[in-house]
């Protein structure tokens, strides 16, 4: 089933997007194109992200603390692989060093949060898993692909004065003041299947051309098809690149021999 797209406009977004999305009518500035998911895998969400600015430095909460906190969505881990990248375009990872939760939150109210984070300088095929308690934020001029547990809860920590609504007792509380593990960033290679993320909460693969045996095993049950290069075809429909769909296991997708392939299933 080809799923639902929605087009999310943003101040940060951008009035040109990347192949293969059409531009935006009457100059709109998208800034998110994401995948309705569907009942059978109402835990993943899949998004699109362009950016012409930075967006605002941010965490997300685990399940445990979402619900200690009261929140309606459980928590939210996510993963990033860049699709493109203007020169010079950095994604905020993560500390420098150790922070405290005071020292986090007065960085956080003069601005100094900014300089704390690590700006990765990033380029097409940069892979990062961003676990809760992480705080981050996505610079400008990057269009990269989210994989994202299907939560709407971020605390925002600073958004460059922006008159936005700002969640500091709660983001203070579930930010972890750590760097990022170096294991958690990766250059995917542009061709090959390869792993991209196999967490406690989904699994997503990279798949060039048709998948073997073992991927076959791995995703005999429900799972999300994002076309990259060429179609997919899930049971007689076509899903081309920029659209996602759920099939009730990769046995009933045909793969285009040629093609390239995002497959992603619950953990």
């Amino acid at each position: 089933m080809k799923l639902t797209t929605r087009s999310v406009e943003k101040p940060w977004g951008r009035d040109t997007l990347p192949a293969p999305f059409p531009p935006p009518h009457g100059g709109a500035r998208i800034g998110e194109i994401w995948f309705v998911p569907p009942p059978e895998l109402p835990s993943l969400l899949v998004k699109y992200i362009f950016t012409s600015e930075k967006l605002s430095v941010q965490v997300h909460p685990s399940d445990a603390q979402a619900a200690a906190m009261g929140e309606s969505d459980g928590g939210k881990e996510e993963c990033w692989l860049v699709i493109d990248a203007e020169p010079g375009a950095t994604l905020g990872v993560g500390f420098r060093g150790p922070v405290d939760a005071e020292a986090l939150r007065a960085a956080a109210l003069d601005g100094s949060i900014e300089e704390m984070l690590v700006w990765h300088p990033v380029s097409t095929g940069d892979f990062f898993y961003i676990p809760a308690g992480t705080v981050h934020a996505i610079g400008a001029g990057v269009s990269l692909i989210e994989i994202q547990q299907n939560s709407d809860i971020t605390y925002r920590l600073y958004d460059y004065g922006r008159p936005r609504e700002l969640h500091l007792d709660r983001g203070v509380a579930v930010a972890r003041g750590v760097p990022l593990d170096p294991a958690l960033r990766r250059v995917i290679p542009p061709e090959g299947t390869v792993e991209l993320a196999s967490g406690p909460y989904f699994t997503a693969h990279r798949v060039d051309g048709v998948p073997g045996a073992a991927l076959a095993d791995a995703y005999a049950g429900p799972c999300l098809i994002v076309p990259r290069r060429g179609d997919a075809v899930v049971e007689g429909e076509a899903v081309r690149p920029g659209e996602c769909a759920s099939a009730p296991g990769i046995g009933a997708v045909r793969f285009d021999p040629a093609g390239q392939t995002i497959v992603i299933r619950p953990a």
